[in-house]
Formats: structure tokens, sequence, C-alpha cells
């Protein structure tokens, strides 16, 4: 076991997928020569070589359109778009034909390929470097959207990503890149070759805190500052809320959502994400559905703002905080 960050377990799960397959091929902008922005490729080229760790022009489209013939011709191509806000241009080579290319051959032919997001706030960005557009790609068929949270899940879900038929949308909350270190197994318990059904499992939500009293329903980023709460909670109010981590974001984990909804009798959802239309608005549909006779309260959410993504000295303001998540708790749990 090692103690890795979040980019160290995903340059590990770079350079053991590439270890196994040599059909897997890596691009983007900067990743090759300098290793990524955030260095998640650091070292592949030296190991790997410039054939399979390609530097590309600064056009997502480009990179998005180059990956999904790579993998029509059979290679398993890795795109890393270098901050959320720039994939806005590839957005029709990945709706309108990576999204597509199985239903249009009857499953003989899709486009196997993931594509790697860095996204969210917190790192004093520019504009157009601090977005979420996980709603967008989860509005997609034909497309699966996970977020892993803790290092250990960041390589798993990579591993898995690559190996799966279906393209698949890698959001990595750039906050907890670097933000601590966990253990990740020196070996892959994912094998490329045969890891059918592997990424289903990952996708399944992840209980980060047991609790009773209040479901929190959160991915990403926010999902320590959610631990966060749940401990203030129970420290200040006596009550026991539990986390639940969704990891995967396309297809959602309706069978946990709704047991944890339902046992607990209130609920809370939390992203960093705009609150219109978020992905906050499908798992609060969801339990109102699903688990209406056992709520206590309306489902209640606490997001980002409609707003464009604020610049440095806004930043906070924008964000979901611990204090936030809190006297949102409270607003459920005296409703």
């Amino acid at each position: 076991m090692a103690q890795l960050n979040m980019v160290e377990a995903l340059n590990l799960g770079l350079h053991q997928a590439m270890r196994a397959d040599e059909r897997v091929v890596v691009m983007g902008e900067d990743i090759a020569s300098t290793g990524g922005v955030f260095r998640v490729t650091a070292g592949l080229k030296d190991a790997f070589g410039e054939a399979r760790v390609i530097d590309t022009p600064l056009a997502e489209s480009g990179i998005v359109g180059t990956a999904i013939g790579m993998s029509i011709y059979g290679l398993r191509p890795v795109a890393e778009v270098q901050f959320d806000a720039f994939v806005y241009p590839a957005f029709d080579q990945i709706v309108v034909h990576a999204a597509r290319y199985a239903w249009r051959s009857a499953g003989t032919t899709p486009a196997s390929i993931v594509i790697r997001i860095p996204f969210g706030g917190g790192v004093r960005a520019p504009e157009l470097h601090s977005d979420s557009p996980e709603a967008l790609f989860c509005h997609v068929p034909g497309l699966k959207v996970v977020c892993p949270t803790t290092p250990a899940d960041a390589r798993d879900v990579l591993l898995a990503a690559i190996a799966d038929p279906d393209p698949v949308i890698v959001m990595e909350p750039k906050r907890v890149y670097r933000a601590g270190r966990s253990e990740v197994p020196d070996e892959a318990p994912i094998d490329i070759a045969d890891a059918d059904g592997a990424l289903a499992e990952l996708m399944r939500a992840r209980v980060a805190r047991d609790g009773d009293d209040l479901a929190i329903v959160t991915y990403g980023a926010t999902t320590p500052l959610c631990v966060a709460a749940a401990e203030r909670l129970e420290a200040e109010h006596g009550v026991s809320a539990e986390v639940l981590d969704l990891r995967g974001l396309f297809p959602l984990d309706v069978e946990a959502i709704t047991e944890a909804a339902s046992r607990c009798g209130r609920a809370l959802v939390v992203h960093e994400a705009p609150r219109h239309a978020g992905l906050g608005a499908e798992v609060s549909s969801l339990i109102h559905e699903r688990a209406i006779l056992d709520l206590e309260a309306p489902v209640l959410r606490v997001t980002g703002f409609d707003v464009p993504f604020p610049q440095f000295a806004n930043e906070d303001d924008y964000l979901p905080s611990v204090e936030r998540i809190v006297a949102g708790a409270v607003e459920v749990l005296e409703f």
C-alpha cells in the first residue's frame, strides 16, 4: 500500500494501464513534454514514448475527434481536457459522435474513449478554469459520467473506464487533487483485458460517513466538506448525518440514494455546480418519486449559484462551505 494523493493515484493508473495494454494512448495539451498542468501525466512520455503520449494542438474538438477515430481503429485513447470549460468546443464531438457510435452501429463499434476533465473551483484559477459542467454530460444517453473523490477510487475508476467499451467522462475534482493522501494498493485490482462490469461496480455510491437522521448526498470536492459538516452537526446539534458520495453521476446509483433517504427520512443534496437543472435536481426528484412516503421534510439543496463562476475575490462566496451545508441541514431538520 502506498500513501498517494489523487494526482499520484491517477498517474499510477495511467502507468499501469499503458503497461498492461499497448492499445492505450494518452493525448492532450502539454501532457507529454511537461506532464500536464496538474502533472497527472508526468513520466509517461519517458516510459512509453511519443507515439503513445501525444502533445496535441490547443484544439479540444480536434483532440476528442482524433480520439474517436483512434478508438474506431482499435486503440483505447485517454484524452485530457486541460480545464473544465475548455471542453465546450468539443461538446459536438462528444454528444453527436462519441455518445452515438454504439447506437448507430448496433453495438458493434462503440467509441471506447476516456475523457479526463479536471473540474470545479477552489484553486484560484481565472475565468473558464473553474466550471462544473457535469450535468451537461449527464443529460446525454450513451455516455457514462464518473467522479472519484478518493485517490484509490480515482486510480480504480480510471482503469475501469479505460477497459469499458462505452465512452466515459471522468470528472476529476481539482480541489482535492492534492488535498490529502490515503492508501492505494500497489497492484491494480482491475485487469484491463478482462474488466467486464468493473466500472458499474465502481459507479455505486460510497458511504463516506454513516448516519441515521439525515442523508447528505454529494460528490466530488464537496464530499469532504459534507463530512466536516456532518461532524459539526453531531457535535453541535446531536444529529447523526450520513454522507453518500455518488461516484457515478450517470447512471446514478438510484437504489443507494433511495435507501439512504428512506432510512433517514430527510435528505440534503450538495454540489458546487449551479443550482438550476444541476444534478441535485435529478437526485431530489428521484428521492421524491421513490421515497415520498418515508420523508419527513422536502429534499433541499446547497449548491453554487446561477451565475458565471466568479473571479478570485468572490470565489469563496460562490462555493458551498461547511457553514452553508450545516445551515441547509438545519433547515431540513427543522422543517
